[in-house]
């Protein structure tokens, strides 16, 4: 996707040295535009835990990155521990998403039982670039699927736009290039279909507002801000065509993790008629777990994430950061919900689109029958 016009995916290779991966910090989003560096295991573990980047898939690309910086830096001796230890490290920076673990599973699959040093970091190199152009490439393919959605009801309008609500950011921003809830979104807007999109600002880190709405913008897309809570009325008057979200972990059955929050507007979906659809990347989904509410783990953060938030000031264009209640009021962040596979309309794969149950996911991945 584009920033001001230029090309950019969010995790690249430095071209003058291979040792170095770039990010967008996405913490400055939307009013600064900051590349940040990463050249140790230590940075990758900041990146991923402090939210420098996130979202299911370019957490996974960043923890492949991260095992090839594992690899650049193993000792001689005792390499396989430190790969291992290494591993162990990144996974648990983020729990729920599960392209975080299944990134590092194929880097060690890849190279933990290669001996020499500089084969190994060449095959881990080569695992992580491949893993980060297979996310891009996916998340491509599910725009196409999804467009047919949209242009399905926009005929049903007669070409009046579509309205689509979004919850949290599950946009390019949160992959290594086009997004997943978004593809569609960018795909349809491409062919010229009229839309416009309603974007849930997604407390506490406001990934909606801040990630979202600029992607949007970006793209010169039409679209409206609002709190999270507005969705609910929106769809009771007939405001919302199509509700299109991501996921950070999809049971084989077809229910969803995703930001806190989706489990209600799938809820709204539900009563008001409204087509509920979940966008995302194999890699998404746990081909283990069956029982989302049960199995799903749910990340816990900080509270100081509820009590405090940044922003621009208006003052001295500076950015800053306020606390909006009382300093001893506790607070508690989980970071996602889960929505139950009943009340998804379809799941957006790069294979197609598939019924949110495990025959009909089977039907468009039957290697893992």
């Amino acid at each position: 996707m584009k920033v001001n016009g230029i090309h950019y995916r969010t995790i690249w290779v430095k071209k003058k040295n291979p040792r170095i991966i770039e990010i967008i910090d996405q913490r400055f989003l939307p009013h600064e535009f900051v590349v940040e560096e990463l050249a140790t295991l230590d940075d990758f573990i900041s990146a991923i835990r402090d939210m420098h980047v996130r979202g299911a898939g370019l957490i996974g690309a960043t923890a492949a990155f991260g095992m090839y910086c594992a690899a650049l830096h193993a000792p001689l001796e005792a390499s396989q521990a430190f790969l291992q230890e290494a591993a162990r490290r990144l996974i648990d920076t983020r729990p729920t998403a599960k392209n975080l673990s299944w990134a590092v599973a194929r880097q060690l699959a890849a190279i933990q039982e290669i001996a020499s040093a500089e084969k190994r970091i060449q095959l881990a190199y080569e695992t992580a670039c491949l893993i980060a152009d297979e996310d891009a490439e996916y998340c491509r393919r599910i725009g196409e699927h999804g467009l047919q959605i949209i242009r399905d009801i926009s005929r049903q309008k007669n070409g009046a736009p579509v309205n689509i609500l979004t919850h949290c950011n599950a946009g390019w921003l949160a992959f290594v290039d086009y997004g997943s809830a978004t593809a569609p979104i960018y795909r349809a807007h491409q062919e010229g279909i009229p839309l416009h999109v309603w974007v849930d600002e997604t407390r506490p880190w406001n990934q909606g507002a801040k990630l979202t709405a600029w992607e949007l913008f970006q793209e010169n897309i039409d679209h409206t801000l609002i709190v999270d809570n507005t969705g609910g009325h929106l769809m009771q008057h007939g405001l919302v065509d199509l509700v299109i979200v991501g996921s950070d972990r999809t049971t084989r059955t077809g229910d969803v993790a995703n930001k806190i929050g989706t489990y209600l507007k799938a809820l709204a979906a539900k009563d008001n008629k409204v087509p509920f659809y979940v966008a995302l990347p194999s890699s998404t989904i746990d081909w283990d777990l069956r029982d989302g509410l049960q199995e799903i783990p749910i990340e816990k953060r900080s509270g100081d994430e509820v009590k405090f938030i940044s922003g621009l000031s208006t003052k001295d264009n500076s950015l800053t950061t306020v606390l909006c209640g009382l300093p001893e009021t506790p607070a508690v962040n989980y970071g996602f919900d889960v929505t139950p596979a009943r009340l998804v309309s379809g799941i957006i794969t790069e294979r197609g689109i598939a019924e949110p149950n495990e025959k009909s996911l089977l039907s468009l991945f039957p290697e893992y029958s």
